[in-house]
């Protein structure tokens, strides 16, 4: 770019001088065939006149030119500037003037030289300016990836924003975020690991346990078959933690699938009219108040519906007989609230419920399955709540808020 600039800006210079030189030419030519002396031009004691020979040519039996012609050429090692002009067409006469530019010829040169070294002079500088300034950038990009590549899942410091340069701060910052979640899902998986094998553990002791009293003695055939029952109940809650064990892999799948343009409460409809069926049949109601008519969201299903299953299971589980469960949505300035309220036992607020293998109530289960819900939840943008009820009731308000970012509501109009 530098050789380019200085390139058009030599030319120009060159063709501003020349413009200048020729343009004078011409004016002393045109003074002296408006004077029609060749003489009074010659004597002029200007300085204009200085370093210019004039003569009077004829053009006879040669090409007679129509206008005036200017060009240039060398004579004696010296170089010329000549004009030829019309003078008399009648005898086909014309003015030759040369000026001897010699003088301007090495000032050029003396210019285009010193264009050159400055233009080498400027890239050099230019080249150690942006050696210097890449490496000034390249530093904190192998400061950070000397500090990630010495991570482990043990080790997972934070980098320190404050020591980068102003320019890296945003991305410290996001590396930071980054390097969190990774954290608490190294931490979760840890959690998770540990919990699946403290709960398997437990039922395999107690069958081995109960298999090696029953084999202390013989016993009756009524005894065995009491045995068998027992390790079939034991095999079947191992069986539960290792479906819930699945489902984590199956929704770190679903979490890569597309999402679909999908009405939110038309999936709440229907997974609402799955459970009343399951509500009724242990005496307790489920009672939807659906709102608005429709919410269209750009989401995945499976995680969604994943996420209303476990509230719904969860809410009827703990519900005692005779009594409902309400399945409601609300629309809010900032998108969509869906939440299953309960009349159960409530929660302990300081129990993170959300952590793998944590139960809470009387009731069987694992304790995955908030965690699966709060996972999807986290997939698909929104944001996930296990709160008391306030409203003098009993009970617990598992909500979920889908954000206006991800939805676009649609309003349906009435049809007669």
């Amino acid at each position: 770019m530098i050789f380019i600039l200085t390139s058009v800006l030599y030319l120009f210079i060159e063709k501003s001088i020349y413009s200048e030189k020729s343009n004078r030419l011409v004016q002393i030519a045109q003074n002296i065939t408006s004077f029609k002396s060749l003489s009074e031009a010659i004597n002029s004691p200007t300085d204009s006149m200085l370093g210019i020979s004039i003569e009077l040519i004829n053009f006879k039996n040669k090409r007679t030119p129509k206008s005036h012609e200017i060009y240039e050429h060398i004579r004696d090692s010296q170089t010329y500037l000549t004009l030829i002009y019309p003078f008399n067409f009648k005898d086909s006469s014309y003015l030759k003037i040369e000026k001897n530019i010699t003088p301007t010829k090495r000032l050029l040169k003396k210019i285009l030289k010193s264009i050159i070294i400055l233009n080498l002079l400027g890239s050099i500088v230019i080249i150690v300016y942006a050696v210097a300034l890449s490496r000034m950038l390249i530093a904190p990009v192998k400061t950070l990836s000397r500090r990630l590549s010495n991570m482990n899942e043990n080790l997972i410091n934070p980098i320190k924003v404050e020591t980068l340069p102003e320019e890296f701060e945003p991305l410290g910052e996001t590396i930071n975020r980054l390097l969190s979640r990774i954290e608490t899902f190294v931490k979760y998986q840890k959690e998770l690991f540990i919990g699946a094998a403290h709960e398997l553990k437990t039922p395999l002791a107690v069958i081995k346990l109960k298999n090696q009293v029953t084999l202390i003695k013989e016993r009756e055939a009524a005894s065995y078959i009491e045995a068998i029952k027992k390790t079939n109940e034991s095999v079947d809650n191992m069986n539960k933690i290792v479906a819930d064990i699945l489902n984590i892999g199956r929704q770190e799948g679903a979490q890569l699938e597309l999402p679909t343009q999908c009405d939110i409460i038309e999936i709440i409809q229907q997974k609402g009219s799955d459970f009343k069926l399951l509500a009724h049949s242990e005496d307790k109601e489920l009672v939807l108040e659906l709102e608005p008519s429709s919410f269209t969201a750009l989401i995945q299903v499976n995680l969604l519906n994943q996420i209303l299953q476990n509230f719904l299971q969860n809410a009827i589980k703990f519900t005692q007989e005779g009594k409902k469960v309400l399945l409601k949505s609300r629309l809010v300035t900032d998108g969509l609230i869906i939440e299953v309220i309960d009349e159960g036992c409530g929660i302990n607020d300081e129990v993170d419920l959300f952590a793998p293998f944590k139960r809470e109530g009387d009731k069987s289960g694992v304790g995955l399955g908030l965690f699966l819900a709060k996972s999807a939840a986290e997939a698909i943008g929104a944001e996930i709540k296990i709160s008391n009820r306030e409203d003098g009731v009993v009970g617990t308000i598992a909500s979920l808020h889908l954000y206006s970012k991800l939805c676009c509501q649609i309003t349906h109009k009435n049809k007669n």
